[in-house]
């Protein structure tokens, strides 16, 4: 048996910003420490492992050991996500980016979007998408529309998928919005069909090194997520988003996040709204 308490020493430490860094991209700073030992220790009490080197030699040596991946990786994802967060974003999208999109379509005949939301979390950015991108294409005929919502954490995607959010959750979302997508259920609010159809979720590590989306994007979400990843990292991602958006496709990140340091990828256009060069 083990004490209530584990420890975690400085090489365990070590070992699990390794593992976590290899399967995630994260780098856990040691500050990070406390929030390790409090996230996987419930994970050690479900195995009846007595020590964090146990637990780490399980990972590495089970049979079941791929199984245990995605039940750590899904400790130690964040998963912070709002209806309607940083709503700047959306106003640009209703209010510039779609009249225009809409507007070129009528000169070219192309009615086809493709949208990715990058580490969607519990579904609120990608069903956010939805809502905002039916309402600015109401009325128009023959659009071919279509987000992509991916996530690494299993149990968030699930909770994605099942579309159920207590009232409070639902509270950003526009009155008007939540009667016509949304269906009440007590103390609950389910996304309803015309939501549900436009949003496609899959799980996808940003870490692998090709994604296996064959048709590039015209507007990627990747919100509060690169904020997580080390200076190398985060430039071979942008690359690989780069390669996954059409010529002058769209990038959204978060709001304490900057390309400023990729201007031969990415232009700034607003505060956190970028367009490929």
């Amino acid at each position: 048996m083990f004490s209530q308490s584990l420890d975690l020493s400085d090489k365990e430490f070590q070992l699990f910003q390794e593992i976590i860094y290899r399967e995630t991209g994260i780098h856990m700073s040691d500050k990070k420490r406390k929030l390790i030992v409090a996230r996987l220790s419930k994970r050690l009490r479900a195995l009846n492992l007595s020590t964090f080197t146990e637990y780490y030699n399980y990972l590495n040596e089970s049979p079941h050991a791929d199984d245990e991946i995605v039940n750590l990786v899904n400790r130690v994802t964040t998963n912070k996500t709002d209806f309607f967060r940083e709503r700047h974003h959306f106003d640009f999208l209703s209010r510039e980016l779609y009249p225009r999109i809409i507007a070129e379509s009528r000169a070219t005949g192309v009615r086809r979007l493709r949208i990715w939301s990058a580490g969607c979390s519990s579904g609120e950015e990608p069903y956010t998408l939805a809502m905002v991108t039916l309402d600015a294409f109401k009325g128009e005929r023959g659009w071919d529309i279509k987000i992509l919502a991916t996530d690494l954490d299993t149990e968030v995607l699930q909770k994605a998928v099942t579309g159920v959010y207590p009232t409070q959750a639902t509270s950003p979302v526009p009155k008007e919005f939540l009667h016509k997508y949304f269906i009440r259920k007590g103390e609950y609010y389910e996304v309803g069909n015309a939501l549900r159809s436009m949003v496609v979720f899959r799980k996808l590590n940003l870490m692998n090194e090709a994604f296996p989306m064959k048709n590039p994007f015209d507007i990627i979400f990747c919100r509060n997520v690169i904020i997580y990843f080390d200076t190398k990292t985060k430039e071979e991602l942008l690359k690989k988003f780069h390669r996954h958006l059409k010529a002058k496709g769209h990038i959204f990140i978060g709001h304490s996040e900057s390309l400023m340091h990729m201007k031969d990828r990415f232009r700034y256009l607003k505060h956190t709204i970028y367009q490929k060069v």
